[in-house]
């Protein structure tokens, strides 16, 4: 599976993004989903994680009710809607895609591939 991200960009505090995430590759279907984010000195946090099927998603505390992750299986898309935006926000945002059963998963090490990263910039 190769991962393809994409949307980053700048944006004033308060705005909205939406990041893509394109796989390519079979067996999409049955992968968990994250989206990973690395701040500049600090390290790689778990934002959001989506299970294959998309009946379970997980949310780091942070962006509770501001960010939405989603997929499209049938584009080979999981998407990071993202809401309200803050300027801690910014950092490189990486997709991640596990193969173990499905399932999505806040440790950075249960991923077996990763995209480029997008960066992410809230301006104040």
């Amino acid at each position: 599976v190769q991962l393809q991200a994409s949307g980053g960009g700048l944006v004033q505090a308060g705005g909205s993004l939406r990041l893509s995430c394109a796989a390519s590759g079979r067996t999409f279907g049955r992968v968990g989903m994250a989206w990973f984010r690395q701040a500049p000195g600090k390290e790689r946090e778990f934002v959001a994680g989506i299970s294959w099927g998309g009946a379970s998603a997980s949310y780091t505390d942070s962006v509770k009710g501001r960010f939405t992750i989603s997929r499209d299986n049938t584009k080979n898309t999981v998407y990071l809607q993202m809401n309200s935006l803050k300027p801690e926000d910014t950092a490189v945002y990486y997709c991640a895609a596990s193969r173990n059963s499905g399932a999505w998963y806040q440790r950075a090490n249960d991923y077996n591939y990763w995209g480029q990263g997008t960066q992410v910039t809230v301006s104040s």
